[in-house]
């Protein structure tokens, strides 16, 4: 579950947002007050924070949001206990509060609203109001047995190395495999076996890199693995020698139909590359005499 917060100053607009009845809004939850609109509860608040008029940004704006799979079984029971021990564990539970469930969307979240200044017209302290807010929900997650941010940032995480795990044998399979000679052949191996391959080209109309897109992940080549970066893939490539030649001289190459720029240290990879190919041939034959 993810909690968010901040203080805010248009308190009646906020409020009729989360109010709006095109989003399906439900009241889940509701502390000291007895209206039945924003206008009316904005009211209320406006009585209280009367008592302190030093304080601006007098009401507290929180966004509350379990998970997809978490939320689609709630009701709303559910998230009156979520809201009120979000609450307590934020020590607001004592101040006038109201919460809306949104469910216009796949992403179930609540809304909550709370006067900022207490019955005794103090102010309450929104230092690092942000991270207190995520604090607290992974603590009422726990509580409650939900999903927690660090919970749903780890599966990210391993998600996203088994995207990486794949590319990169992707990658390897084409390369010792397939062999491709030219960048458009790459492109076009790593296409068959599901990976796509997206050229970066800078204002210079220079090739910079490539990006892989695979299963919903798009990623730069080093961040794939170190030895994906533009420079590697092109000293791996099994380069025409006249080809390369021309394009180590001319600093340009024809990628997918279109001309583009190489930078000098990429021409001089490939030259490079050209010229050790040429050795080991050379190595070859010698050695066949």
């Amino acid at each position: 579950m993810i909690g968010m917060g901040k203080s805010i100053s248009h308190t009646g607009a906020s409020m009729g947002y989360g109010w709006n009845g095109e989003k399906e809004a439900e009241v889940v939850y509701r502390e000291h007050l007895s209206g039945d609109n924003p206008r009316d509860i904005t009211q209320e608040f406006k009585v209280i924070q009367q008592q302190n008029h030093l304080c601006q940004k007098n009401t507290l704006s929180f966004v509350l949001s379990p998970t997809i799979e978490d939320g689609q079984g709630m009701i709303n029971e559910n998230l009156n206990e979520i809201v009120e021990r979000f609450l307590k564990e934020m020590k607001l539970q004592e101040h006038q509060a109201i919460g809306f469930v949104h469910r216009d969307k796949e992403h179930t979240h609540v809304h909550v609203y709370v006067n900022r200044i207490d019955f005794n017209g103090n102010a309450y302290k929104d230092s690092f109001i942000g991270k207190r807010s995520q604090q607290a929900a992974e603590k009422v997650a726990k509580q409650m047995g939900l999903t927690t941010v660090k919970e749903v940032q780890q599966e990210k995480l391993n998600q996203i190395q088994q995207v990486r795990a794949e590319i990169k044998r992707i990658h390897d399979k084409v390369m010792e495999k397939d062999k491709p000679k030219n960048f458009d052949k790459y492109i076009n191996d790593m296409a068959k076996n599901g990976v796509e391959v997206i050229p970066s080209i800078n204002k210079q109309n220079q090739l910079q890199g490539f990006r892989f897109e695979y299963k919903g992940h798009n990623l730069k080549g080093s961040e794939v693995h170190r030895s994906m970066s533009m420079g590697n893939i092109a000293g791996n490539m099994g380069w025409d020698k006249n080809v390369a030649q021309k394009m180590a001289k001319e600093n340009r190459i024809k990628l997918l139909g279109k001309p583009v720029g190489l930078s000098p240290n990429l021409a001089a990879t490939i030259a490079k590359k050209v010229v050790t190919i040429a050795i080991k041939k050379s190595i070859g034959l010698g050695m066949e005499i």
